[in-house]
């Protein structure tokens, strides 16, 4: 009979879990032996436990599938609890699996040991167990992955005490039944129908699988045929767009450009999202961001089917056979003269393939991101969903394990890159079609920004310090190349694009290093929080454009 590990192989993959990001010890070894027992799975290493979760994040968001990671006790599932957590806040699937000391070694205390699942709860809130047999170990993980996959997905954890991995008797369990979800109810969509023909204005908050293809279509139908205005959260899990599809407006990070969004609207119908708040608290301003007016609505929940809920949606209001306003086939031009990180994203916009995904952790730097690819080839992007950055570089692994024939795009400032930059030598090792561009502006821009914006006006030099990260400057081009991936330091537009040219033409992963200023930087930072704070009384076709200007 196979031990406990071969034997929860089995019913890994049986589940349809074919990818193990793993990042073991000692504890974990019987598990790394068994790999060798199942050839359905790959098994794929990080240098970084961070590395792991994030990048079976990203494959989860492309396969729409779980991946398994491999973590080494309490210790290693903390080095791995940001990017769970931006999982947890994409609802994305997760099957953690977490190796513990053997059940009669846990009363010795020794130095590795910790309460494991109290760590795992933050971040696995629905499903954590600690697995206390070998004849018990595989229904716990079908359970676990019945957790995972059920709507409205979620990170499930199994800790793996050694002795249950070694143990002899183990019993492989089938996969359990995924129950159906269904669309809103008649009650919920009568209502929100009512609301739509009120004759007030209504807009349409669309999250999570609502922005896939299916949902975005039926969607757009309702809009054209009511009127209805088209959102999309401000961090989407995965938004497909691009030529053909509908466009979505995605509500902004900045929270007066937010509410000024809102603030028109009468009616705000969420489906598959939660209602817009405030990303941090600021003094003397609004958490919440749906207007006093507005009255909120739900369509579906995340446990709901959203597209059969927008389908029956559409049918309520005689819209199903409306046609949808597409976007144009409209790439921007080739870039020219000083390079600049507005010039990077165009440049993308200008040369990307059809079928492209783009992880997007550009920071300040992608904030002309949206509009230069808009009317690009067809393209997924996947955005920092938790806001804990070190998540684009992993995401961006497992997304290209999941699509291996899509050219996969990382842009990532370079604050938040060193979070993760081991994921360059998995990208190395595994060969993977990764394009990651940094944005080198030798600066934590984003927080300088907040610095200004939460009212801390007597910052001195100390403090300033802090979020200034221009000494000594990363040479990310040499980093690269000392982990293997193609890298190069690009100071010029052309340069830029010679490189990327360059990237399309040779598989494998590349890093180019892109030497820019701030985006937001000098006077322009200093204006942007009295700015924000004038909004409200300025004239609308004027903060409108003002909106455009500062985050289209």
């Amino acid at each position: 009979m196979p031990n406990g590990a071969q034997a929860l192989m089995k019913t890994l993959v049986d589940a349809g879990i074919e990818v193990c990001f793993t990042n073991p010890g000692t504890s974990e070894m019987h598990f790394v032996a068994a790999l060798d027992s199942e050839p359905k799975m790959r098994a794929v290493l990080a240098l970084f436990e961070g590395v792991a979760t994030g990048a079976a994040d990203g494959y989860a968001r492309m396969a729409d599938k779980p991946a398994a990671t491999l973590l080494h006790l309490g210790c290693g599932l903390g080095n791995g609890l940001a990017n769970l957590h931006n999982a947890r806040k994409g609802k994305v699937p997760v099957v953690n699996i977490v190796g513990d000391h053997a059940t009669y070694h846990v009363k010795y205390d020794a130095q590795l040991q910790s309460d494991i699942e109290t760590v795992a709860r933050n971040v696995s809130p629905g499903f954590v167990r600690t697995s206390q047999s070998t004849e018990h170990l595989c229904h716990d993980a079908a359970e676990a992955i019945a957790a995972a996959k059920g709507l409205p997905g979620q990170v499930a954890t199994l800790i793996l005490p050694a002795d249950v991995s070694w143990g002899e008797g183990g019993v492989p369990c089938a996969p359990m039944d995924q129950p159906v979800p269904e669309a809103a109810d008649d009650t919920a969509v009568a209502a929100v129908a009512d609301a739509i023909r009120s004759g007030r204005k209504t807009a349409l908050l669309l999250g999570g699988h609502a922005l896939r293809e299916p949902s975005l279509m039926a969607a757009a139908r309702i809009a054209a045929h009511n009127g209805v205005k088209l959102f999309a959260e401000t961090f989407p899990t995965r938004i497909e767009r691009g030529a053909g599809l509908p466009a979505v407006e995605r509500i902004a990070y900045l929270a007066e450009l937010a509410t000024l969004q809102l603030s028109e609207y009468d009616h705000l119908i969420l489906v598959d999202a939660k209602a817009p708040v405030s990303f941090f608290a600021y003094p003397g301003k609004q958490s919440y961001l749906v207007p006093d007016h507005c009255s909120l609505h739900t369509l579906s929940t995340p446990e709901q089917d959203a597209t059969a809920s927008l389908l029956k949606l559409a049918d309520t209001l005689g819209a199903g056979s409306a046609q949808p306003e597409l976007q144009k086939s409209a790439r921007p031009g080739r870039p020219q003269g000083k390079l600049t990180a507005e010039k990077v994203c165009k440049a993308l916009g200008h040369l990307m393939p059809e079928h492209s995904i783009i992880v997007d952790e550009s920071i300040t730097s992608g904030l002309m991101l949206n509009a230069l690819t808009t009317g690009a080839p067809r393209h997924d992007i996947l955005t920092l969903t938790g806001g804990a950055i070190g998540q684009g570089l992993p995401n961006a692994v497992g997304a290209a394990i999941a699509c291996p024939d899509r050219p996969v795009y990382a842009l990532i400032g370079d604050g938040t890159a060193m979070y993760t930059i081991q994921a360059l030598w998995t990208m190395a090792r595994e060969n993977l079609n990764v394009t990651t561009i940094i944005f080198n502006n030798a600066s934590y821009s984003i927080l300088n920004v907040e610095l200004e914006r939460v009212g801390a006006e007597d910052a001195g030099e100390k403090a300033k310090s802090q979020l200034d990260i221009s000494g000594p400057v990363t040479h990310y081009a040499k980093l690269a190349q000392s982990m293997g991936v193609h890298g190069v330091r690009v100071h010029t537009t052309e340069e830029l694009l010679k490189a990327m040219e360059y990237a399309q033409s040779m598989p494998g992963p590349h890093l180019i290093e892109a030497v820019v200023p701030e985006s937001l930087s000098g006077v322009k930072r200093k204006v942007l929080p009295w700015l924000l704070r004038t909004l409200p009384s300025l004239p609308r076709p004027l903060t409108k454009a003002l909106k455009k200007k500062i985050a289209p």
